[in-house]
């Protein structure tokens, strides 16, 4: 995905505003043996670009000047109640070096599993994205989490996941096995099934 960048020459918040002012986004690009570049980005275009899943999980070309760089989406700040995207933060990748990412959890084949057809489950997404890491040339832009066999009552777990080659999941804290998604039968559908079983018996 490409990004088009302007050079920032005017530093400060009057800069920053006067930028806003002209529909532009003041940004920076960091990281690696290079200097931090101050640059400006087309709001309009920055603030459809966020609301795409993938701007936040590839590896975008940045463009600044014809000069192009891989970089990664690192932060970026909204405005309290606008429409107004303040101020957004790119880190430049190296080929050969390991990054450290969260990408989005997709949940397939929820409505084939035992759970849902059979059991009348809801499932519970407990995660809806994962910390990895890899290569810049391994990065997916989702991580799929399959459903098709979830029982009713059962759990699904990192280690049920298969992960895409040269991707490992980033642990936090104690637990080394968390749980992403939960298969649980409503109150009142466990009730039904009893009285109905019940009524079998009579």
């Amino acid at each position: 995905m490409k990004v088009v960048a302007f050079p920032r020459n005017e530093q400060g918040s009057g800069a920053s505003r006067r930028l806003r002012n002209a529909g532009q986004t003041p940004g920076i690009i960091y990281g690696g043996s290079t200097a931090p570049v101050a640059i400006a980005l087309d709001h309009n275009a920055l603030y459809h670009a966020l609301k795409k899943e993938a701007f936040h999980s590839s590896i975008l070309d940045m463009d600044v000047e014809g000069k192009v760089e891989k970089v990664l989406l690192r932060d970026f700040q909204l405005h309290a109640f606008k429409q107004l995207v303040m101020h957004v933060d790119f880190q430049r990748v190296d080929a050969n070096q390991k990054i450290h990412v969260k990408v989005p959890l997709h949940f397939v084949n929820a409505d084939v599993s035992p759970a849902v057809k059979l059991g009348g489950a809801i499932i519970s997404h407990v995660m809806t994205e994962l910390d990895i890491s890899c290569l810049p040339g391994q990065l997916p832009e989702f991580v799929e989490v399959d459903l098709s066999k979830v029982e009713a009552g059962a759990s699904v777990h990192l280690s049920d996941i298969t992960l895409p080659a040269g991707v490992t999941a980033v642990q936090h804290g104690q637990e080394e096995n968390p749980t992403i998604a939960i298969a649980t039968v409503p109150a009142g559908q466990v009730s039904a099934d009893e009285a109905a079983a019940d009524e079998e018996k009579k």
